[in-house]
């Protein structure tokens, strides 16, 4: 049984469709990559895949029921990360991470130096986000996928100002998130250097 389903999704912006009739399934141990020029309606996607917004017509389904009728058990079991890093520029890496993981209900006793060491923001971590370069805000960003069990991964451009370690890293994360037999959706304009079969949705630009 598939774990997500899209069904006849269709999204407006503007008075412009940027995509209609669009279905397709993820299972468990899938990573889909999502592709197409700017203005394809590739964020518009995956908003919608996470509930924080709506299509004009179509539905997505998690474990054959639609999202917004499972909200808390889907939100359980999925990490977003957006184009944009959603961190705190006054707050600290671990003030940001904990924080974080307060607000996803994780447990309240997180360590999350470890996972600074391992991301390479150990020395760094007590100084506000808003002093850091940005990849080291993505890296922050990045760590909530260390941080939180949950079977479904969507990410938006995560590979974008990391340096060849942090993506090398982030690499061998997702192949470990999908031999776990989690999920994966994401775009990236990056080609992926993972040993996993790679679905690919493409989407065009319409005018």
């Amino acid at each position: 049984m598939s774990c997500l389903s899209v069904n006849n999704l269709c999204c407006i912006k503007r008075d412009r469709v940027l995509f209609e009739r669009l279905s397709f399934t993820v299972e468990t141990g899938d990573i889909m990559h999502i592709q197409g020029p700017n203005g394809a309606g590739k964020t518009s996607l995956l908003r919608i895949l996470v509930g924080l917004a709506e299509p004009d017509s179509g539905e997505v389904l998690w474990q054959q029921q639609n999202i917004r009728q499972v909200m808390q058990g889907y939100s359980s079991q999925l990490v977003y990360c957006g184009h944009k890093y959603a961190v705190n520029q006054s707050l600290t890496a671990a003030e940001n991470l904990l924080y974080w993981c307060r607000m996803q209900n994780v447990s309240a006793n997180t360590d999350v130096y470890p996972v600074l060491d391992e991301i390479g923001l150990v020395g760094l971590e007590h100084l506000p986000a808003g002093q850091l370069s940005a990849g080291q805000q993505r890296r922050i960003a990045l760590a909530r996928l260390w941080l939180k069990p949950a079977r479904l991964w969507v990410l938006d451009e995560p590979f974008t100002a990391l340096d060849s370690y942090a993506i090398d890293l982030l690499s061998r994360k997702m192949e470990q998130h999908l031999a776990g037999q989690g999920m994966l959706l994401l775009t990236s304009h990056q080609s992926l250097a993972l040993d996993h079969p790679v679905r690919t949705l493409e989407l065009e630009y319409r005018l």
